[in-house]
Protein backbone atom coordinates (compact mmCIF):
# COMPACT_ATOMS: atom_id res chain seq x y z
CA UNK A 1 0.00 0.00 0.00
CA UNK A 2 1.22 3.62 -0.51
CA UNK A 3 -0.06 6.79 0.59
CA UNK A 4 0.10 9.77 -2.08
CA UNK A 5 -0.29 13.64 -1.35
CA UNK A 6 -0.23 16.15 -4.34
CA UNK A 7 1.13 19.59 -3.63
CA UNK A 8 1.80 22.44 -5.94
CA UNK A 9 -1.32 23.42 -7.79
CA UNK A 10 -2.44 27.15 -8.03
CA UNK A 11 -3.46 29.75 -10.38
CA UNK A 12 -1.18 30.77 -13.36
CA UNK A 13 -1.74 32.87 -16.25
CA UNK A 14 -1.94 31.10 -19.83
CA UNK A 15 1.79 30.85 -20.84
CA UNK A 16 2.73 30.76 -17.97
CA UNK A 17 4.59 27.32 -15.75
CA UNK A 18 3.71 25.33 -12.76
CA UNK A 19 5.30 21.90 -10.57
CA UNK A 20 3.34 19.28 -9.25
CA UNK A 21 4.65 17.24 -6.61
CA UNK A 22 3.63 13.75 -5.38
CA UNK A 23 5.09 12.54 -2.19
CA UNK A 24 4.64 9.04 -1.83
CA UNK A 25 4.91 6.74 1.22
CA UNK A 26 7.36 4.73 0.05
CA UNK A 27 9.95 3.77 -2.74
CA UNK A 28 8.03 3.55 -6.36
CA UNK A 29 10.63 3.76 -7.83
CA UNK A 30 10.58 -0.19 -9.60
CA UNK A 31 7.89 -0.99 -7.36
CA UNK A 32 4.27 1.08 -8.78
CA UNK A 33 3.92 3.03 -12.03
CA UNK A 34 2.93 6.32 -11.57
CA UNK A 35 0.64 8.40 -13.06
CA UNK A 36 -0.95 12.11 -13.64
CA UNK A 37 -4.35 12.46 -14.07
CA UNK A 38 -6.55 15.46 -14.40
CA UNK A 39 -10.34 16.14 -14.14
CA UNK A 40 -12.24 19.26 -15.13
CA UNK A 41 -16.08 19.70 -13.87
CA UNK A 42 -18.27 17.67 -15.92
CA UNK A 43 -15.70 16.03 -17.31
CA UNK A 44 -14.03 12.01 -16.94
CA UNK A 45 -10.77 11.95 -15.56
CA UNK A 46 -8.07 11.75 -18.40
CA UNK A 47 -4.50 10.25 -18.22
CA UNK A 48 -1.59 12.88 -18.27
CA UNK A 49 1.74 11.44 -17.85
CA UNK A 50 3.02 8.12 -16.13
CA UNK A 51 6.00 6.24 -15.41
CA UNK A 52 5.73 2.27 -15.92
CA UNK A 53 6.36 0.22 -12.99
CA UNK A 54 9.79 -0.47 -14.21
CA UNK A 55 10.81 3.24 -14.39
CA UNK A 56 12.11 3.04 -17.57
CA UNK A 57 9.03 4.34 -19.27
CA UNK A 58 7.55 7.33 -19.79
CA UNK A 59 4.32 8.52 -21.09
CA UNK A 60 2.00 11.56 -22.47
CA UNK A 61 -0.91 12.51 -23.39
CA UNK A 62 -0.57 14.05 -27.16
CA UNK A 63 -2.70 17.01 -25.53
CA UNK A 64 0.68 18.02 -23.03
CA UNK A 65 3.22 16.47 -25.23
CA UNK A 66 6.39 18.79 -25.78
CA UNK A 67 4.84 21.45 -22.46
CA UNK A 68 4.70 18.66 -19.51
CA UNK A 69 7.56 16.77 -17.94
CA UNK A 70 7.44 13.85 -16.02
CA UNK A 71 10.34 13.34 -13.66
CA UNK A 72 11.16 11.28 -9.78
CA UNK A 73 13.52 12.11 -7.16
CA UNK A 74 13.65 8.50 -5.93
CA UNK A 75 15.45 9.58 -2.65
CA UNK A 76 12.44 11.36 -1.61
CA UNK A 77 9.76 9.12 -3.38
CA UNK A 78 8.12 12.30 -5.28
CA UNK A 79 7.42 11.96 -8.47
CA UNK A 80 7.19 16.07 -10.50
CA UNK A 81 5.32 16.97 -13.20
CA UNK A 82 6.43 20.19 -14.66
CA UNK A 83 3.89 22.06 -16.86
CA UNK A 84 5.06 24.84 -19.07
CA UNK A 85 3.34 27.06 -21.68
CA UNK A 86 -0.24 26.23 -19.52
CA UNK A 87 -3.26 26.65 -21.21
CA UNK A 88 -6.62 27.90 -19.84
CA UNK A 89 -7.82 24.14 -21.05
CA UNK A 90 -5.57 22.94 -18.64
CA UNK A 91 -7.52 23.82 -15.92
CA UNK A 92 -8.57 20.82 -13.39
CA UNK A 93 -7.85 19.29 -10.59
CA UNK A 94 -4.93 17.22 -10.70
CA UNK A 95 -4.32 13.84 -9.33
CA UNK A 96 -1.09 11.73 -8.53
CA UNK A 97 -1.87 7.62 -8.73
CA UNK A 98 0.09 4.16 -8.43
CA UNK A 99 -0.17 1.09 -9.01
CA UNK A 100 1.44 -2.26 -8.63
CA UNK A 101 0.31 -4.32 -11.30
CA UNK A 102 -0.48 -1.91 -14.53
CA UNK A 103 1.11 -3.29 -17.69
CA UNK A 104 2.06 -0.40 -20.06
CA UNK A 105 -0.89 -1.05 -22.53
CA UNK A 106 -3.20 0.04 -19.87
CA UNK A 107 -1.58 2.73 -18.14
CA UNK A 108 -3.42 5.73 -19.29
CA UNK A 109 -6.76 3.99 -18.16
CA UNK A 110 -7.48 5.37 -14.50
CA UNK A 111 -9.36 2.11 -13.56
CA UNK A 112 -6.27 0.30 -13.90
CA UNK A 113 -4.83 2.21 -10.32
CA UNK A 114 -5.63 1.45 -6.73
CA UNK A 115 -3.97 4.62 -4.94
CA UNK A 116 -4.66 7.87 -5.09
CA UNK A 117 -3.79 11.23 -3.91
CA UNK A 118 -6.61 13.88 -2.83
CA UNK A 119 -5.36 16.06 -5.81
CA UNK A 120 -4.35 19.69 -6.27
CA UNK A 121 -5.98 22.21 -8.49
CA UNK A 122 -5.05 23.88 -11.28
CA UNK A 123 -6.35 26.87 -12.52
CA UNK A 124 -5.19 28.70 -15.94
CA UNK A 125 -6.40 32.27 -16.56
CA UNK A 126 -6.86 33.32 -20.27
Amino acid sequence: QVHLVESGGGLVQAGGSLRLSCAASRRTFGVYAVGWFRQAPGQEREFVAGFSRTGGGTFYADSVKGRFTISRDSAKNTVYLQMDSLKPEDTASYYCSASSTVINSAIRSPTSYAYWGQGTQVTVSS
